[in-house]
């Protein structure tokens, strides 16, 4: 059942996760303070003449690991961490910092792509490492949501960074290996999809063709009206977003929404899975209208309006509503009242 136990382990998990970027926001406020004391023509500076390198050196290179060391939990993801950080605290200060002002700064600029290369190794063998257990499971018609995140928190625990790995893995592995996964492998003793609503899956397709169609033509009017550089990060970046969309488009047919026992799992497209118990929910109506986005709602509908809306007796967060959007929602009602935690003995289904 949910209790106050989940809404403590949310702002918990809200806590830790503002905890894990005061690493990165500490770095954006070096960053600022210095380029201004740099760029500066007055006192504070000594006219220019007090433009000492190691001043930003000490805050970038020795505060800011301590600060990863004090703020991140998992000692290898704070080393992981301090060490892109303090990568990107070098590339920053090439450019802050007077050239006439640098001495040992043209050493730490080679030095860092060293480190980069040295991180990149690492996180290669790990990604072909969680790519194995990743195969092996599927192979074995694991649950693919447990086969992707089994070997992911192993790696890196349950940390936010773990989730977004996660999140990714996901993306890659519905791009390029959807052909291994069925439904039937999911948990849960029933299913229920939404890929055909309002042509959710359909819309996602023309997404991808507009996307497909135009990366081509963006790059060479970026390439001739702009630069090379600015045509080849835009092209990148138009990639990436074809990949997830292809992702996108074959997870919605494949993860479906589920009950499993007492439980209601809900997965939609790639993100995250939300369980909920069904004793916790105090009551679930059929729904026509739009549904305003909110702090208090979460939405899990492609296009149209949301056909089902459950509503909470425990918050989740701030969250009291969840809206679904189905292509059967009078299956998802008809499985709930023969659950054997159903709200027909509660008296609290309703399908107006």
């Amino acid at each position: 059942m949910l209790s106050q136990n989940s809404t403590k382990d949310d702002f918990l998990l809200i806590g830790m996760f503002t905890k894990s970027r005061i690493p990165f926001l500490f770095l954006i406020t070096i960053s600022l303070w210095w380029a201004f004391y740099y760029q500066s023509n007055s006192l504070l500076n000594d006219f220019g003449k007090a433009n000492f390198e190691y001043l930003y050196l000490i805050d970038a290179l020795i505060v800011l690991p301590i600060v990863c060391l004090l703020c991140v939990k998992n000692k290898k993801e704070a080393l992981v961490k301090a060490s892109v950080l303090s990568c990107l605290a070098v590339l920053i200060g090439s450019f802050i910092i007077p050239e006439k002002s640098k001495l040992v700064w043209h050493y730490l600029e080679n030095g860092r792509y060293v480190i980069l290369a040295v991180i990149l190794l690492f996180e290669l063998i790990a990604i072909a490492t969680v790519y194995l257990a990743i195969r092996t499971a599927l192979l074995k018609r694991v649950d693919p949501d447990i086969a992707i995140q089994t070997p992911i928190e192993k790696f890196l625990g349950s940390s936010s960074v773990a989730k977004l790995l996660t999140f990714e893995t996901r993306m890659w592995t519905y791009a390029f290996f959807s052909t291994r996964i069925r439904r039937e492998h999911f948990s849960g003793e029933q299913h229920f999809t939404y890929h055909q609503k309002d042509g959710a899956q359909s819309n996602l397709l023309g997404f991808i063709l507009v996307i497909a169609i135009e990366m081509p033509l963006m790059h060479l009017l970026l390439h001739f009206v702009w630069s090379p550089f600015a045509a080849n990060m835009v092209t990148l970046l138009s990639l990436f977003g074809l990949v997830f969309f292809l992702a996108e488009y074959r997870a919605v047919a494949k993860r479906p929404i589920s009950i499993d026992a007492n439980k209601l799992i809900i997965r939609y497209g790639l993100y995250h899975p939300l369980v909920i118990d069904i004793s916790g929910i105090d009551s679930i109506e059929k729904h026509t209208s739009f549904v305003r986005r909110s702090k208090n709602v979460k939405r899990y509908n492609y296009a149209g309006s949301p056909n089902i809306c459950i509503n909470l007796a425990t918050k989740i967060g701030n969250v009291e509503r969840i809206y679904l959007g189905l292509d059967k929602p009078e299956a998802l009602l008809s499985a709930l009242r023969k659950n054997p935690s159903s709200l027909k003995r509660r008296n609290l289904l309703r399908t107006s």
